[in-house]
């Protein structure tokens, strides 16, 4: 949903300034908007874009790299209306499209929204560590993420930040007679639902928790947990197949087969929970490190665990 809000505020400003009302007239005859994604694009993105009216299929895609990143040399040159959505850390390698050259390509041509998709990885922001990893972001007109995911707190907990205000308004915003505004700041204007429960009350207790410093250093904690599993891994013999950039290992145990009873093994154990991913045509399994209770002792028993699995000890 945060994706879908960002989304539908670009929507209505590339077709505002194409001369086109959108939440009057709809899209019956309403200028075609260009949208760009990467190949490795996640397919929460897709769904929205199918929601937005705006279809999965007729997305430009974008070449991406062996670690799932946009190539900004790639990007076709643009007319407007269009939106081009980048990704700040891909689900199975963590890997950051390069936002700034992004930028620099698309800010050439007039009425080009940018969006990131930031679910998990916009996080790497708050890390003075591994802030460089999300260059350029600031320039974005909309980003959407996660905070069930680096925030831990329940599920539907997205965020999204709009530089327009006025064009976040513009397409979510609704009015009945028997709603009675209060004069402050009314929720409903501003997201897709009237009614919905309190999230925010969640996110701002674990940020006053945790704090900044707090913030920064679980996710770096988590990022060398990440790391430290990845080595382990390595040095057994099994190849890894992501730069370990940030808290996401992909790890390959042969064919498809292996991979899968390999996976499956790890999940009926119990020490620790990976799940299998499909990278590029290559099964392995994906290890995503984002808990605040995650100590460096569990991540040597998971990585003992993992190991013992792989090569079918105590089975």
């Amino acid at each position: 949903m945060a994706n879908f809000t960002g989304l539908a505020a670009a929507r209505h400003v590339v077709l505002e300034k194409a001369g086109w009302d959108v939440e009057r007239n709809g899209l019956f005859g309403a200028p075609p908007i260009t949208v760009v994604v990467g190949d490795e694009v996640h397919v929460c993105l897709l769904k929205v874009l199918s929601m937005l009216g705006l279809g999965r299929e007729r997305v430009v895609r974008v070449a991406v790299d062996g670690q799932g990143r946009m190539r900004a040399d790639r990007i076709p040159d643009l007319q407007g209306p269009a939106i081009v959505c980048a990704q700040a850390g891909n689900v199975n390698t963590g890997a950051f499209d390069p936002i700034a050259e992004i930028v620099e390509k698309i800010r050439k041509t007039d009425n080009i929204w940018l969006h990131v998709d930031g679910a998990f990885g916009l996080w790497a922001a708050a890390s003075p560590n591994r802030a460089h990893l999300a260059d350029g972001i600031r320039q974005a007109d909309s980003m959407a993420t996660d905070a069930h995911k680096w925030l831990n707190v329940p599920y539907d907990s997205g965020l999204v930040f709009v530089r327009d205000a006025g064009a976040l308004v513009a397409a979510m915003s609704a009015s009945a007679a028997y709603l009675t505004e209060s004069g402050k700041r009314e929720p409903f204007h501003y997201v897709p639902e009237l009614s919905r429960r309190a999230r925010g009350v969640e996110i701002w207790a674990a940020r006053k928790s945790l704090g900044k410093k707090g913030l920064a250093d679980l996710i770096e904690t988590n990022c060398r947990q990440a790391t430290r599993i990845a080595e382990g891994l390595k040095a057994a013999g099994f190849a890894i197949l992501n730069d370990v950039a940030l808290n996401q290992v992909l790890v390959s145990f042969g064919d498809a087969e292996t991979a899968d009873r390999v996976i499956r093994r790890v999940q009926d154990d119990g020490t620790c929970w990976c799940g299998g991913t499909t990278w590029q045509g290559k099964r392995a399994m994906r290890i995503s490190v984002s808990s605040w209770k995650t100590t460096d002792e569990d991540i040597a028993r998971s990585l003992d665990a993992i190991l013992r699995m792989a090569k079918g000890e105590g089975l």
